[in-house]
């Protein structure tokens, strides 16, 4: 009998046909990517931009396909450095697997800021309001990685070492599940996570009480960015990954380092001149005295 009081026993895999079928994972990771686009741009649609006129129009929300879709490769990188680094004893034995997309896998604690870090590179050569972007799409990135993190429930993914904790969760049936002895009842660090993000979203809303996050310059994003890493080192406590620096995992060691990007980024913003949403116009019949 299972020591877990919570044992999933469902198919994880929606059955469309004999030849077609999608994980109920991948469906709701998509809805939750739909939903963080939409909140981001009502977000972003209400955030004044920079220009000279009075009232201030909105973001332009078509900057916003291009910025996502350049955040992609720069995740995809991050996120396959992640592993890497996660890994590093077995890349360095085998340096060709690196660049292998049907080898290992791909880590969030350095996809979410290099996503950020080319989505920031393509706004600027677009021409859009940096600051004002990344200000707007703060709290949509948290919604997603608390969502996405809830959502891998439905495939078993992330869950944590084994526990005999009443919550610890186990899954029945033959998956294909998202973890290694998923039948194992475990840590559901997922949830952890998630509900970990959750707080962070409390913390990010409550932010605009500081001047410098009031400003939208782009200082909640650090805000957004330094929470959700230190929910993401407190939840690895609970991974089944080795430590390899005292107590910490790889993980750790990179979400302490995301974190003292957030933490430069926010000190950067705090000391930057604040932009007002409108600039003079230039009178072009002003004279010298």
């Amino acid at each position: 009998m299972s020591l877990a009081v919570i044992d999933l026993a469902f198919d994880p895999v929606l059955r469309l046909s004999d030849t077609a079928s999608v994980r109920y994972e991948t469906i709701g990771l998509a809805v939750v990517l739909f939903l963080g686009l939409l909140l981001a741009a009502r977000i972003g649609s209400q955030t004044p931009a920079i220009g000279p006129y009075v009232p201030a129009p909105g973001l332009r929300v078509d900057d916003l396909v291009f910025i996502v879709f350049a955040a992609v490769p720069g995740a995809i990188v991050g996120g396959r450095l992640g592993a890497v680094l996660d890994h590093l004893d077995y890349y360095q034995s085998n340096p060709g697997a690196i660049v292998d997309p049907g080898q290992g896998g791909l880590t969030l604690t350095l996809a979410v800021p290099f996503g950020i870090l080319t989505g920031a590179l393509i706004a600027r050569l677009l021409g859009a309001p940096v600051g004002r972007w990344l200000h707007a799409t703060a709290l949509p990135l948290l919604f997603v990685l608390a969502a996405g993190k809830l959502i891998g429930v439905l495939g078993g993914t992330g869950q944590g070492d084994p526990t005999d904790l009443v919550w610890a969760t186990s899954y029945g049936g033959p998956g294909p599940w998202g973890s290694l002895g998923a039948d194992i009842p475990s840590h559901p660090a997922q949830v952890y996570e998630a509900v970990l993000v959750a707080l962070a979203i409390a913390g990010l809303v409550a932010a605009p009480r500081l001047e410098v996050v009031a400003r939208r310059d782009g200082a909640a994003m650090f805000v957004a960015l330094g929470l959700w890493a230190v929910a993401r080192f407190l939840v690895v406590f609970t991974w089944r990954d080795t430590p390899v620096l005292g107590p910490l995992r790889a993980e750790q060691v990179l979400a302490l380092a995301v974190l003292a990007v957030a933490a430069v980024g926010f000190v950067e913003r705090s000391r930057a001149p604040m932009q007002s949403p409108v600039e003079p116009r230039l009178d072009m019949d002003a004279r010298p005295a």
